[in-house]
């Protein structure tokens, strides 16, 4: 019989957490052999600490025989931007057989995108491999970003993820067929303890502070202007110790003005030095709010740890996210349609009482319902060529929820390209339908692709300053 081996991909401790706890509840059959790959994909590697460093990690890496580096292998390559030519596949798996010792073993993915690097990567060298996919993140609720070869999306079997809103059904890798499965609370939890219990450097304020999440944009003008927010807005309710966790992406940063503007603000700021992970955070400092913008970590402070979580920015942050089908779309719309705004006095809990957790509460079934049927319109927008069969849902709920909706989480250009309800006025809606309309259409596309010589235009002008014929 065969020799299997099994191949974890990672790129952050969150990631790592959830494959330790997927393999404690027993959601992977049993292997002759476990290999860690540890992809640092930041944009700036060097300067950002590896998921090796995190306090906690050697208890994590107990259930793996080996773990491995893929910036090493493929370095001086950037592990995001390379991808193997086609002709060098078979050459790479030779390779990494070799490198890593799997010699004729059956290889089996467990990978966090089969949609970008170093994931797809892997998927491609190695060929007919079956393929786990697992989201630690709000984006499983919402389309797969770019259209997927049939050629690995046939590959994978399922897709893992932390049921972050339970009752809502996830959206990404249904157009393969592929059937989500749950990681169960109890095994993330007991991994987080692990972790937890070997954190030694957290600071232990005298009092239960404000959580402030911090996101790693690509503007990093705009990230900073979310985080003056997070802290203004904390303070505003009372709140004068806090504590912000950067981004694991985000540690090279300067963080001087924040500091700053709570000391101004008569606020005291701690910014965590190395990277830790959330929930870890929530079990050590218990914090009396946590505040973020599209962190998944929000979900579980809420379900999870019951505590008391707000939003800032998802507004903004909606509303000059481009292009429309961006990934990051989903993660706002979830946050910002479940979480209360931390700018609303009365959405966040008072600091005054440490059991308080009117920030939020678990949402009924209906309410879930309401928020699936949203994000499956908002994920036929983003994707209509994906999920073409969504295109009924989402004219339904168009219709039924004029207003707010349409100006928040869709753009009337985008509804309008799609010819979907309040892309257009009222007095305009039936255009994009009108036969003669769309056949005025055809006629300017094929007028504008064409090409006039300009010889013959020359002719039908008289030629100034010189007699006729």
């Amino acid at each position: 019989m065969a020799r299997t081996a099994r191949i974890f991909c990672v790129s952050t401790a969150r990631g790592a957490a959830m494959l330790a706890a997927a393999l404690d509840a027993g959601l992977f059959e049993p292997s002759d052999r476990r290999l860690l790959l540890i992809a640092d994909t930041a944009a700036n590697p060097e300067t950002a600490p590896s998921v090796a460093v995190v306090p906690g990690f050697a208890r994590v890496r107990e259930r793996f025989d080996e773990v491995r580096s893929w910036n090493e292998t493929v370095s001086p390559f950037h592990p995001s931007g390379w991808t193997p030519r086609p002709d060098d596949v078979p050459l790479w798996e030779r390779h990494l057989r070799l490198l890593w010792g799997l010699g004729e073993d059956e290889v089996h993915l467990a990978v966090e995108s089969v949609h970008g690097n170093p994931s797809s990567a892997l998927c491609q060298m190695f060929t007919g491999a079956p393929v786990d996919v697992y989201a630690d993140d709000l984006l499983s609720y919402g389309p797969s970003p770019d259209k997927l070869d049939p050629l690995i999306g046939t590959r994978v079997g399922r897709l893992l993820h932390l049921d972050l809103v339970p009752g809502l059904a996830p959206l990404l890798l249904t157009e393969f067929g592929v059937p989500a499965v749950p990681v169960p609370w109890e095994a993330f939890l007991k991994v987080v303890g692990e972790l937890a219990d070997a954190e030694e450097d957290l600071p232990e304020p005298a009092e239960r502070p404000a959580l402030l999440l911090g996101q790693c944009g690509r503007d990093a003008e705009a990230e900073a202007e979310q985080q003056l927010r997070m802290v203004r807005g904390a303070v505003a309710l009372g709140h004068r110790t806090l504590v912000l966790a950067p981004h694991p992406a985000a540690f090279a940063r300067r963080f001087r003005p924040l500091e700053d503007e709570a000391s101004r603000l008569g606020a005291e700021l701690t910014v965590l030095e190395r990277p830790v992970l959330a929930e870890v955070a929530f079990q050590r400092l218990r914090p009396a709010l946590v505040v973020g913008c599209s962190s998944p970590a929000l979900l579980t402070a809420a379900v999870l740890y019951g505590l008391p979580v707000a939003r800032a920015g998802t507004g903004a942050a909606l509303a000059g996210l481009t292009p429309y089908g961006n990934a990051e779309r989903v993660p706002l719309t979830v946050v910002d349609a479940l979480l209360p705004d931390l700018e609303d006095p009365a959405g966040a809990a008072d600091p005054a009482d440490p059991a308080d957790t009117a920030g939020w509460s678990p949402p009924s079934r209906e309410r879930v319902r309401e928020l699936g049927a949203l994000l499956r319109a908002v994920g036929f927008a983003m994707q209509p060529r994906i999920h073409s069969e969504l295109r009924e849902e989402a004219e339904r709920y168009l219709s039924a929820h004029p207003g707010r909706h349409i100006s928040r989480y869709f753009t009337r250009r985008r509804l309008a390209s799609l010819a979907l309800p309040g892309g257009l006025p009222t007095g305009l809606a039936s255009l994009p339908r009108n036969p003669t309309v769309r056949r005025l259409a055809r006629r300017a596309r094929a007028l504008r692709g064409r090409r006039f010589p300009l010889t013959r235009i020359r002719t039908r002008l008289p030629l100034q300053g010189r007699p006729p014929g």
